[in-house]
Parts: C-alpha cells; sequence; structure tokens
C-alpha cells in the first residue's frame, strides 16, 4: 500500500448537489425552489410570518419588567465593614462616607450610592453617612454604639400621588396659578 492509495470507503464523503444545472441533472430549472414567489427568490428571510396570522411571538404575553427610575446600590454588609475596620483600611474615629469606601476600595463602584446589609456583626463604634441601609443593619450598628446618617430620604407615595394631582390640576385649568393668586 502506498499513500497515494490510501482513500475513503465508498460512499464515506458524499458531493453535495449542484442545484441549476440543467434539467438532466435532477435539480436544474427551478433550482428545488418550487415556482415562482417571494421564497423563490435569494435573499429573503420571512422568520415570524404565519399567514396572516398573528405570530407566535406576538400572542404570547410580555414578560419581565425594567423599572425605570429604580435605583441600583452598590452593597456591603456589616461583616465586610468591619474586616475593613480590622485590615486598618477604615478608620472607625472618622465618618465614613461612600466616598471613603471608595478611595480605601471596599467597594467598586458608587452606582446611585451604598446601602449597608445586616449580615455578619459588627464590633466597631462606626458613624456611618449611606443611601440606605436595612433594618437590620441599623440597629446592629447602633447596638455596638454608632449611627447611621441616610444621605437620600425617599419622597413618600402619598407625596407622590399628590404633586401628580396639583401638576394635572394645573394643566386642566390652562397654565393658571395652582392657589388661584391670578384671579383675586
Amino acid at each position: 500500500m502506498r499513500l497515494n492509495e490510501i482513500s475513503d470507503k465508498p460512499g464515506a464523503r458524499k458531493s453535495r448537489t449542484r442545484v441549476g444545472r440543467g434539467i438532466g441533472s435532477g435539480s436544474g430549472k427551478t433550482a428545488g425552489r418550487g415556482m415562482k414567489g417571494q421564497k423563490s427568490r435569494s435573499g429573503v428571510a420571512i422568520k415570524g410570518f404565519e399567514g396572516g396570522q398573528m405570530p407566535l411571538h406576538r400572542r404570547l404575553p410580555k414578560r419581565g419588567f425594567n423599572n425605570i427610575h429604580g435605583l441600583r446600590f452598590s452593597e456591603i454588609g456589616l461583616d465586610a465593614l468591619q474586616e475593613a475596620i480590622d485590615k486598618k483600611l477604615l478608620d472607625a474615629g472618622q465618618p465614613i462616607t461612600e466616598a471613603v469606601l471608595k478611595q480605601s476600595g471596599v467597594i467598586k463602584h458608587l452606582r446611585d450610592g451604598v446601602r449597608v446589609l445586616g449580615n455578619g456583626e459588627i464590633k466597631a463604634k462606626v458613624a456611618l453617612e449611606v443611601a440606605g441601609a436595612t433594618a437590620s443593619a441599623k440597629a446592629a450598628i447602633e447596638a455596638a454604639g454608632g449611627a447611621v446618617t441616610l444621605t437620600r430620604v425617599k419622597r413618600e407615595k402619598s407625596e407622590k400621588k399628590r404633586s401628580r394631582g396639583k401638576k394635572n390640576a394645573a394643566q386642566d385649568s390652562g397654565g393658571q396659578a395652582e392657589d388661584g393668586d391670578e384671579g383675586a
């Protein structure tokens, strides 16, 4: 046996069908695409079309919700906070703000603020100034003798509704003053 005599078994490699090569080939003329119409042409992709029927992807309900007003917080646990104090990355005697946490490398990104979570325990007396804290985290910090100051105050739902009602009333009256000072 020589190298030039090595070959696959008969039928192992099948050559592709060359379409559109005359009527004698068995796949000439329309080349397996049937007759006329959009799908017989090249460059056509009718992906979700179901013959005028409402397509499946439009019949099914939408899922999920993306809150455009939602805030994304960087989170830090009490255990990570205590560990940073033990490693001397943070000074427990000074107020710990979001900027201090970022500079010390305890958190990577500030995002919309920092939120303290209540996992773990804290022994050091710290004064925190953050955007948010869970009730358990606040209780643990205050039990250790520290204090939590929230920098971002969320509006109440009733306040939002009231302000929205005033805005709509102002629009209905044609942009006149809400108190009615101009009419007097």
